[in-house]
């Protein structure tokens, strides 16, 4: 039972983390307890009892168990309100299955070291069993409540820590990941079987394992834990960026607008529905609930008489925005809480895929477009947390990487700096976080905290099968000032990273200080012109998307080298092997195709001028005159003729004169923040 069992090593030099003991990917060694020692397994992304390597190790090395689910409002305030119900329904079945198994499940409000540290001296705890993670601020609970247990003592010593993930693949091949996805692919690993588990042992003495919460007693527990000064702040993320652009346009409300992802359907039967929240969105409630859905899921092509399925394909075919993109929409929440594995979920993709072809897998792929879906999801998904795993340290040790968890989606980004105005550097197509490599460190040693992100769908950030906009991304960019940030920004944007920041800009102004356009995408527009008005909601992705997005991937991995150098007039030098290489590899990993499609659905028809009326005064434009993307010329002069209160600084340089020519850019960038704030 031991080789469940892994433990990551954090690099000594990882911000604020210290390293748990024997935490390095090693061979299994066996666990050393006795009869009367007691273990505590600490659910967080985990609410199931099937396939779950923690539980079944804890179970065959301890005579004594009590699993607990701590309600801690730093968790649960990554989550939407929906998210939150799924919680709930989560927890019951938790519970349900654990006392099926002669277990219970501890439920308890609180912070986790408070919590879990009063636990382990209750129960006299020798060892807490919890699940690995990659995001940052979850890796720093870890860490507290590592240091809360060794304050405690017991006849062996201290409670440790044993942290555990499931074996998707073989672990010993993994002790040295290949860094692209293309040789990772090469190595055409097997996926491991999922675990059952049978009994379980119980507590040795009488404790108060608490009620289950309904969803009020959650929300009224974040409401009273919530920063006040940011209440505000929370509301902004109720309504989408479309809506908002609508009402900002068209002086009203749409109340009908539709989300850009999928439709939203009213389930009829929400007591007997796998769909259990109040909008039926995704797939919820506990382990069967989930499992149900799946194989309704992939048996799409047979039909069904039963009412529970007929709901489920009618979902599959209104979240169907592009292909498979239904399987993450439906399913992408229950995957996130670990109501159901991504091993079990391939497991039963490919038992599936075997009845139907007399036992065999055929070279060619798969048989259902429902069975490709859900195991290419899970093969990614899995793909991206090793790969977090894999970075949590920056190459170079100049600034931080960390990951943060957007809509269930690991998303990159690096920071730097301790004090002073908040920035955040946006990158354009193709790019990624690090592109600002020369200007992070820079910045920061001038007196400002940092941030660069790595946009979804970018770099070492997840690509997840969704329909991409610059809309998505806008929100995906409001949500990261909002909760990780946590003050307003000087904004930064390179390219279409420029439009986006834009958008933000324009939408919710209050999260914003300045900004800064270096090379934008968009249009400036006389100001007697009118405002198009689009629906970027009726985006559909065509055979055409598809195929162009192929031969523009095929295209971009053959001339990579001389389209990056031509945007480097000045310094061709910067355009570096290390820039060309980090590019080729990303464009390796699974769902780069599907970020490709976008390039033929985007709608910049939204001019800039318009979308900078809401910051006049506080906008800066850094222009590469030799940008061979666009005419600057023309750019600038449209620029100073229709925007009002714009500082313009004309650059010899191309389209990323941040990297091309970074001592310049930091100059004129902390001149400007220097200006803005005083």
């Amino acid at each position: 039972m031991t080789t469940l069992l892994t433990f990551p090593h954090f690099p000594s030099n990882f911000p604020t983390l210290s390293r748990f003991p024997n935490n390095r990917f090693s061979p299994p060694r066996r666990l050393c307890s006795t009869a009367t020692d007691t273990a505590i397994v600490w659910f967080k992304h985990d609410l199931r009892t099937d396939d779950h390597p923690g539980l079944l190790t804890a179970a065959s090395n301890f005579q004594s168990l009590v699993p607990i689910y701590v309600f801690d409002h730093r968790i649960l305030s990554r989550f939407s309100d929906e998210m939150l119900e799924l919680v709930v329904f989560a927890v019951r079945d938790l519970r349900k299955s654990l006392k099926g198994r002669g277990s219970n499940l501890m439920i308890k409000f609180g912070n986790a070291e408070n919590v879990i540290h009063q636990l382990a001296t209750q129960v006299k705890a020798t060892c807490v069993f919890a699940e690995q993670e990659v995001e940052y601020e979850l890796c720093v609970i870890m860490d507290v409540v590592n240091h809360r247990l060794k304050s405690i003592k017991v006849p062996q010593g201290t409670p440790r820590i044993e942290m555990w993930k499931t074996p998707f693949y073989d672990e010993n091949v993994l002790q040295n990941l290949a860094a692209s996805y293309d040789d990772f692919e090469k190595l055409r690993l097997h996926v491991t079987t999922p675990l059952q588990l049978s009994t379980l042992p119980g507590a040795e003495m009488e404790l108060d394992w608490g009620d289950i919460p309904v969803y009020d007693d959650i929300m009224g527990f974040m409401a009273k834990n919530r920063h006040k000064s940011r209440d505000d702040w929370n509301l902004i993320k109720e309504t989408s960026a479309e809506t908002l652009l609508g009402r900002k346009r068209l002086k009203s409300s749409e109340n009908n607008a539709r989300s850009y992802s999928f439709r939203q359907i009213q389930s009829s039967e929400p007591n007997e529905s796998v769909f259990v929240t109040q909008k039926g969105n995704v797939v919820g409630g506990g382990t069967y609930n989930v499992l149900n859905a799946l194989a309704a899921y992939l048996r799409y092509l047979e039909g069904t008489a039963r009412d529970d399925w007929q709901e489920v394909h009618e979902k599959l075919r209104a979240s169907e925005s592009r292909n498979g993109a239904s399987f993450i929409a439906l399913f992408g929440p229950a995957l996130s809480l670990g109501i159901i594995s991504r091993r079990r979920v391939h497991y039963e993709a490919i038992k599936y895929e075997k009845e139907r072809n007399a036992g065999f897998l055929s070279p060619f792929g798969y048989s259902a477009a429902t069975i490709a879906a859900a195991v290419e999801a899970v093969c990614s998904k899995e793909w991206y947390w090793l790969l977090a795993l894999r970075n949590q340290i920056n190459n170079d040790g100049k600034q931080s990487t960390r990951v943060w968890s957007w809509n269930g989606f690991l998303v990159q980004y690096t920071i730097a700096g301790e004090d002073g105005p908040a920035v955040l550097l946006v990158h354009g197509f193709g790019a990624f976080g690090e592109h600002y490599r020369d200007n992070i460190h820079g910045l920061a040693r001038a007196g400002n905290r940092v941030w660069a992100i790595t946009l979804l769908g970018f770099g070492k950030s997840e690509k997840p099968n969704i329909v991409y906009t610059e809309l998505l991304w806008a929100e995906l960019l409001r949500d990261f000032i909002i909760d990780v940030v946590r003050d307003p920004v000087h904004l930064v944007g390179n390219s279409i990273g420029g439009y986006i920041v834009a958008i933000v800009a324009r939408v919710w102004s209050v999260l914003i200080k300045s900004i800064v356009l270096i090379n934008s995408a968009g249009n400036v527009i006389s100001r007697n012109s009118s405002i198009p008005l689009s629906k970027p909601s009726d985006r559909q992705t065509s055979v055409a998307s598809w195929l162009g997005s192929r031969i523009l991937l095929f295209y971009l991995r053959l001339r990579i080298q001389d389209i990056v150098r031509k945007c480097y007039p000045t310094k061709i030098e910067r355009a570096d092997d290390w820039l060309i290489n980090e590019m080729l590899r990303a464009s390796y990993d699974p769902g780069v195709p599907v970020v490709l499609e976008s390039i033929f659905s985007f709608n910049l028809s939204i001019s800039l001028n318009y979308l900078l009326e809401d910051v006049k005064g506080k906008i800066l434009i850094i222009q590469g005159m030799k940008d061979p993307i666009s005419d600057s010329n023309a750019t600038v002069a449209m620029l100073k003729e229709n925007c009002d209160g714009v500082i313009i600084k004309e650059l010899d340089a191309g389209h990323c004169p941040h990297d091309e020519v970074p001592e310049s850019v930091n100059t004129i960038l902390c001149d400007w923040i220097q200006r803005v704030e005083t």
